[in-house]
């Protein structure tokens, strides 16, 4: 086993031997203390501190607090810098900060919840209110935390970054290139890490040796374990394996966990037979992963009596719809893959900021209001329609309402999107997202449905709409929207079992939501999974396809649905795989090599970029010529944006766009 472990070097190695491993352990870094009182951050620290104008401490590190106490005291008077931090608002990132406040007589305000990450503190932040118009000192350790930085801006506060000390290499690296070449030999089983900055160094080291390549290829064999987030997603970053994370961010909680998983490894016990705390949260990327989720959750098992009787419902309703005007016309007949006289186009957000109107209505309500308020959602689609010209109504709500019934607690606020304030956190935290049971807490959703259609014109047709449940689970477990869904990614790898339920109770959940949206009148559904592009062509084959595939099934099986994912294009032959019977196409790939990727059996929706919708009109009508040049005519073309329309649109490009996809499609 090596551990790159540098404080407590002799601690580290002990744990190893007790549990049976044979230690390797090599200093990796070295803290490198401010020792001068006067320099820039500690002066500035100092003078807002003495004069009453900073607001709050954040330590992120117990070390680094002694370090800043100790320098500031060669120039200031130590007790009157305490007595100065006992009187304002601290938070301690973790009980490392917090134990080294209170032996100097600091008692933190605030203490940061597990996993003590950035994130974390932002939550805090935001539910104490300690950021708008405030002075905030963050001590850091070692190197600046820009995503906690930016974070603490963008809620309105001003940030003054404390450089208490830096990371360097030890005096000694002959430790540290034993236990690289030890690697590159294979006489390595476990690599622990317990700070993100012994990988950076592991590398560093490994690259002036030149045998980076050699050591990222080593680690990808063997066990890799991370004391937690910070460390795992510093690792990920940088190309490498995280084999499992403890249940607790503790030297000891890591060596056991670590020592647990090479044993059952190596003497053929199941995965899922470890304890619960390591199981959890492990994450096995060295191993081969099934194409299937395991047979105790199988995403093709059977509707429960509630889905069964949603879609029997649903059915009923649905089997009174060929009667209706908005059934034969061509958005319908599209869906169907049956001639039409022209080719149908609606816009994704069709209904939305970049119209004076909506804006109108907006103004009056927060976004949550306005989704939950059915008449003014029927206002603001129908005014859509109307001046656009389009040939169907996708209703007027959003993505995530459907989380609330479940447990999670949603806003919307201005420059942050939607925010979910209790994310899943664990796998454990999955028990907690109950399946819709009914639809009492959503029925201004169906209210919606009904209102729309009441209020249309009796030849458009109505398309109703959930997120899928990739982008479901995503936001459930993020908070929010990622750039790398690395706390995703996490809980899918590292417990399968988790992954699975979470992704068959939202699975469930939509069913339901879908079903009564169609007993409402939606003459269509379309699923968007907006996120599913962060995905590898075979993770979402084993993750995502089982799921969508039983959710499609469950639903009315005479009304169309509408699969969309955006972000990659690989990803369209599984989008059909779930047999919808269209297909969403974005922007990334042409619309006829998309189509030949999906097969003649499926209509096809796009696909041009929203963008181009913000530039000249000339450029404009070229890409419309364009896709429906490649489309040539063939039954089954829907005309619609690779994703939605953003607010900067203007409207006069929109109705153009309707207006010359209706003249040059005719036939």
């Amino acid at each position: 086993m090596a551990s790159f472990e540098s404080r407590q070097q002799a601690a580290m190695e002990q744990l190893i031997r007790k549990h049976g491993g044979v230690p390797y352990v090599s200093p990796s870094m070295q803290e490198a203390p401010q020792t001068d009182a006067t320099a820039p951050s500690l002066q500035a620290f100092a003078q807002q501190l003495l004069d009453g104008s900073l607001d709050t401490v954040i330590a992120m590190t117990g070390v680094g607090f002694k370090y800043l106490v100790d320098v500031l005291s060669t120039r200031y008077p130590r007790q009157r810098l305490l007595d100065f931090l006992s009187d304002i608002t601290t938070i301690a990132r973790g009980p490392k900060p917090n134990a080294a406040m209170h032996q100097l007589g600091v008692t933190a305000t605030h203490k940061v919840s597990a996993p003590h990450t950035w994130r974390e503190i932002l939550t805090l932040v935001d539910a104490q209110g300690l950021a708008g118009n405030r002075n905030i000192a963050v001590l850091e350790y070692g190197e600046t935390n820009p995503s906690l930085l930016a974070g603490l801006e963008a809620r309105g506060a001003t940030v003054l970054p404390v450089t208490i000390y830096r990371w360097l290499l030890p005096d000694d690296l002959e430790p540290l290139r034993a236990n690289i070449q030890r690697l590159v030999a294979g006489d390595i089983d476990v690599a622990m890490f317990t700070s993100a900055q012994q990988v950076v160094h592991l590398l560093q080291v490994a690259e002036q040796m030149g045998c980076r390549a050699a050591v990222v290829g080593a680690l990808h064999d063997i066990i890799v374990a991370s004391i937690g987030p910070t460390t795992s997603e510093r690792l990920q970053e940088l190309g490498l394996p995280v084999t499992l994370e403890p249940d607790h961010g503790k030297m000891a909680r890591l060596v056991s966990a670590a020592a647990q998983y090479y044993h059952n490894r190596h003497h053929a016990v199941p995965f899922a037979a470890q304890p619960t705390a390591t199981r959890q949260s492990s994450i096995d990327q060295t191993a081969p992963r099934s194409t299937a989720p395991p047979a105790a959750i199988a995403a093709d098992r059977p509707l429960s009596e509630t889905l069964a009787a949603s879609q029997a419902r649903a059915e009923q309703v649905a089997a009174q719809f060929p009667s209706e005007p908005w059934y034969d016309g061509p958005f319908l007949r599209a869906c169907r893959r049956q001639p039409t006289d022209v080719t149908p186009v609606w816009l994704m957000r069709q209904a939305g900021r970049y119209m004076q109107e909506y804006q109108a209505v907006r103004s009056q309500h927060t976004f949550l209001e306005l989704c939950k308020n059915a008449t003014l959602c029927s206002e603001v689609m129908c005014t859509a329609v109307a001046r656009l010209g389009v040939d169907a109504a996708i209703i007027f709500s959003d993505l995530l309402p459907i989380l609330e019934p479940l447990g999670f607690e949603l806003s919307f606020g201005p420059g942050h999107g939607p925010q979910i304030h209790n994310p899943i956190q664990q796998a454990s935290d999955v028990d907690r997202v109950v399946p819709l049971a009914d639809m009492q807490a959503l029925q201004f959703v169906v209210d919606t449905v009904r209102w729309t259609r009441r209020d249309l014109p009796s030849h458009i047709p109505v398309i109703g709409f959930a997120g899928a449940p990739f982008t479901l689970a995503s936001y459930c477990i993020e908070g929010g929207g990622s750039r790398n869904f690395i706390r995703t990614k996490r809980l899918m790898y590292s417990d399968p079992l988790a992954w699975h339920e979470l992704m068959s109770r939202l699975t469930d959940s939509v069913i339901l939501y879908l079903n009564a949206q169609v007993e409402a009148g939606a003459g269509c559904l379309q699923l968007f999974d907006s996120w599913v592009g962060a995905l590898s062509p075979a993770d979402y084959e084993s993750f995502v396809l089982p799921h969508v595939a039983r959710l499609v099934q469950g639903l009315a099986r005479n009304v169309p649905v509408i699969n969309f994912g955006t972000g990659n294009p690989q990803l369209l032959p599984f989008y059909a795989a779930a047999r919808p019977a269209v297909v969403g196409v974005d922007w990334r790939i042409e619309l006829d090599a998309a189509w030949d990727w999906v097969g003649p059996d499926f209509a096809v929706q796009g696909n041009l970029d929203p963008l181009v919708l913000l530039g000249s009109r000339e450029n404009l009508q070229q890409q419309i010529r364009r896709i429906l040049r490649q489309a040539a005519g063939r039954p089954g073309h829907i005309f619609n944006l690779g994703h939605g329309i953003v607010p900067e649109t203007p409207v006069d490009n929109v109705i153009a766009l309707v207006d010359w996809v209706h003249e040059w499609s005719q036939r």
